[in-house]
Parts: structure tokens; sequence; C-alpha cells
């Protein structure tokens, strides 16, 4: 955070002006400026941005007249909060030192928490991104005599490569292609942002699997091996060879060496456009919802119902739709979100549709906001028989559609489906996608209930590219996550469903950036203040 600026703060001191100072609980304080109601703090703070996170930012704003260190000890002025995604998403944007910036509406300071009855004035935040945010690693590996673990062939080896968190557990953050039937696999170069690699921290862990695939998801786990960043820029002089160890067979064989190596052929570093420029160049996301209403959700009356609205929980649909929604509201300065359903009976005529707008207002199936969304879909739970199939391709050619009218760059969609069971125009599904695929547009589906979600994860396309009568997706735009993975055992639903947005919305930045990246679409400036 590059900059806070106060304005028109509260005057507390009787013969001059107040002497402004910034606190912030976890990241520290600001200098304190003498004498001045719209002081212009220099301090910078450095914060970790991620898009698919929720990250409410409070600023507590005093005079400063005592020379203790104590916020306690000092005349408190003030409090603001926002979103670190408000920040980055708003339209206002200048440039500073050559460093790009956004500002948000100027955030209100609440006058119960200053002084009662007196306007305490405004902050104006800026934020830039750190400049080693832009680079992309682009790399090649190829392994040599890896474990045979297929009965009648070799192995269908393919790298999982993880990022460690600062927790110690570790986060996906790239999966190479499979290369069939080979011990002595070469994959195909790829690139990765340096950000999903390591986070910026050159030295952090970078653990890599090898797997051997199997059709069934069941893939044989072949070994493992660690590096970091630091290392792998090691292989733009020379090569670098990885023992893959299997620590089970280590542990049950004397003479056990290693389960194969896997060499890095190539490793070259450049910058890149990243996904805030976009942002703050002026790209608008614009959020659509699609909801399963067919009858295998059961009565909504009933208690066992995925659509049950109980007096003291919302249900899975309404959660996974709030837990997504509240985090795409940010970069959508309308806050307008056309939400349609899909697989019911609607009036007057009973007629099964698959794209009928939950506020019933064909010409403008828009509504107001997260919440406006939530009202419409219970009032539509009222007004629709459950009926099926489960159709989703008449939804994505909706919204693709829309996606097809403006392709500069300065739209991008994204569709959120939510669904219970299995797809009953598979075949028109993935047509409709990889047709999609050359779209500005993204869909995550989310499977709730106890359903079996096999064709779901075809469509992911993580593994194998999509494809439907020949052609293949241009770009990976689905991201589908089963519901039930993220009920935490102890009723936490507010972490729930920030472990929920977290990983359906993380794919979302890298999959603006390959469209931008294909049609060599580069961000807009964004106007001076």
């Amino acid at each position: 955070m590059p900059g806070s600026f106060p304005r028109n703060l509260l005057d507390m001191d009787t013969f001059s002006k107040s002497d402004p100072g910034g606190w912030q609980s976890r990241f520290g304080r600001t200098e304190v400026i003498d004498n001045t109601l719209n002081p212009d703090f220099v301090r910078k703070f450095v914060l970790d941005y991620y898009f698919e996170e929720k990250q409410n930012l409070r600023f507590d704003v005093y005079n400063v007249d005592s020379k203790s260190c104590s916020a306690l000890k000092q005349d408190f002025l003030g409090q603001a909060f926002v979103a670190l995604g408000e920040v980055i998403g708003s339209q206002r944007g200048r440039e500073v030192g050559g460093s790009h910036t956004v500002s948000p509406p100027p955030a209100p300071l609440d006058p119960s928490l200053g002084v009662p009855g007196k306007r305490c004035g405004t902050i104006l935040l800026l934020a830039e991104e750190l400049s080693n945010c832009r680079d992309i690693v682009t790399m090649q590996l190829c392994a040599n005599k890896l474990d045979k673990k297929d009965f009648f062939g070799k192995s269908d080896p393919f790298l999982v490569f993880y990022r460690s968190n600062e927790d110690g557990t570790f986060t996906i953050c790239h999966k190479t292609e499979v290369v069939k039937n080979t011990l002595n696999p070469v994959w195909q170069p790829f690139t990765i942002p340096v950000r999903a690699l390591c986070n910026g921290d050159y030295d952090r862990t970078v653990k890599i699997d090898v797997y051997d695939w199997d059709r069934d998801g069941s893939h044989d786990f072949i070994g493992e091996f660690a590096t970091s960043y630091r290392e792998l820029s090691r292989a733009q002089s020379q090569f670098t060879v990885y023992e893959v160890l299997n620590p089970r067979k280590k542990c049950k064989k004397k003479k056990y060496v290693n389960s194969g190596t896997v060499t890095l052929l190539s490793f070259s570093v450049e910058s890149e456009f990243t996904f805030v420029d976009y942002i703050r160049g002026g790209t608008q996301l614009n959020f659509t919802v699609a909801i399963d209403f067919t009858a295998s959700n059961g009565l909504p009356s009933q208690p066992t119902s995925l659509h049950y609205v109980s007096p003291y929980q919302l249900s899975a649909y309404a959660l996974a739709l709030k837990a997504v929604g509240e985090i795409i509201q940010d970069y959508d300065s309308d806050k307008l979100f056309p939400a349609y359903g899909f697989g019911a009976k609607v009036p007057p005529d009973g007629k099964i549709s698959h794209q009928f707008p939950l506020n019933n207002n064909v010409e403008n199936p828009s509504c107001a906001g997260i919440e406006g969304v939530l009202e419409s879909y219970l009032q539509s739970l009222r007004t629709v028989q459950l009926y099926g199939p489960t159709n989703f391709a008449p939804v994505i050619n909706q919204v693709a559609g829309i996606a097809a009218q403006v392709t500069d760059g300065s739209q991008y969609h994204v569709l959120l489906i939510i669904t219970d069971g299995v797809i009953s125009d598979m075949l028109q599904t993935k047509e409709a996608i990889v047709t999609a695929s050359s779209l500005p547009m993204s869909i995550i589906i989310v499977g709730v209930g106890p359903a079996e979600f096999e064709a779901m994860e075809e469509l992911d396309g993580d593994e194998v590219r999509l494809s439907s009568r020949g052609r293949y997706a241009e770009r990976d735009i689905v991201q589908f996550v089963p519901f039930r993975d993220y009920v935490d055992d102890s009723g936490n639903q507010v972490l729930s469903m920030a472990r929920l947005a977290k990983d359906v919305l993380a794919e979302i930045p890298e999959q603006l950036l390959s469209y931008m990246k294909t049609r060599d679409i580069k961000p807009r400036r964004a106007d001076p203040e």
C-alpha cells in the first residue's frame, strides 16, 4: 500500500491544527505530520494481494499530542474500513514515479468512532504492484529412468508443482501435460508467473511431485523433489538434475537409490503485464450466476432438500453464491449481476426453461448486488416447479453470446454455475465450452450434494484439454470444485466459504491473462487524477 492521504480531518488542537498519524493493527503505523488536516503520509505498507480472497483493511486515525507510542494515549479521530479488492478494482487511477497506482472512492471515517456529530473526513488510498510480481518464467523439464508403474506398459508421467505457504502447507500452482508410455519423458515448455511459483520469495520451497497418470484418477505416486526459484534460475547457465525420491521406498529398501531423475533443460525470465495492470486500466469483471432448479435437489420445503431455507443457516446454493460473489463484486463497477435458473417449469405456462431470469425480467435479468441475487433466488424457489433435465449449454451459450460482443479486453465475464447432479447435455456443453474458450470469459462450477461429479472433472480440463468434435479448447476456462470438500467439521461457515472462494477464484487472474496474451491485448493506461 504505497500511500494513504486523509482529507478534511477533525481539528482537535485549540491553537493549531491536528497532528495526524495512522495506526494499522497488523502492519504498523505511519509517521506523524504536524499541524495539518490534509496529511500526505509517506510510509508504505507491503501486503500480499490475492484476488481470490476477501482482504479487509482497517485504518485508525489519531491526533498525536503525546510522545507515548500507545494509541490509547492519543486523540482518536476516526476509523475507515475497505477491502483491498476495492482499492485494486477502482476505476480511478494515476501514476506516481512511474509506478501504477489506483485509488477507490474515499472511504468515510465513521463519526460514531471519533467525535459524535462531527464529520471525520476521508482517506484516499493508493496501491501499486511490486516489480517482481510482473516476472514470468518459461521452463522445460525432462526425466530419465522413472519407475515403471503400468502393468502392461511403462508409465504415463506428469509433474505437479506446489508452492509452499507461510503455515507450512503447500498449494498446487502448476501441472504439466501427461506424456504417455515412457520412462524418459520430455515435457513441453510452459510458463508460470513468479508470484504463482514462489509468491515473490526466491528462497521459498517449491515441491515437485512426479505421478503416473491413470484414467480413473487414482494416479500413482512415483516420487518427489524440492527446489526453489533461486536454484531453478541457475539453469539459465547450466543443466540442473534432481533425484526423484519416493520416501516409502527409501524406508523399505536398503539399496534404494532413487526413482529416476528430472532435468531442468531451460529456464528464462521475462516481465509481463499482470492482472492488476488490466484491472487498473479499466477491464471490468462481469459476474453472471446460473442455479440448478432440477427436481433431484429435493422439494425446497423439506429439510433434506439442497434448496431448503433454514431459519438458522443458508442453503449450500446460497453459501456458494455469497462466497464467490462477494469477492467478484469488488471488481464490478455497477454491481448489477445477471442471474438465471435452469431445469425448472416456469409460470405462467409451466414450460421447462434452462435459462430463466431469477428476477422474472426477461429484458433485464440483472439483480442489484449479491443480496439482490439471493433475494431473487429465494423468490424463484416459491414460484417455479423443480423439474429437469440438467442442461448447461443454454446458459453457457447465453453468456458466451454477450462476451462475443466486446472482445477488446475492456470486459471479461465470469459465469458461476451451481448444480447438484450429472449433466444431461454433456456433448452440447463440451461444444459450448470449446467455443467459449476463445472468448473473454471463465466458468466456475460448484457441485453441491452427495452426487459423483466425474463429468465435471473432464470439463475442468486440468489434466487433459477439453475437446469437442475434433476441436480443442483454446484455453482452460473451467474450474470445478465439489462443495462438500469445504464443509468445515466445526460448523464454521465463514472459514468454509473463504476456502471455497479461494480455490474456485484462484485461476481467474491467469485465465484472464491468457485471453489477453493470445489476443495481444495490452492494458490501457489509467487516466491521471
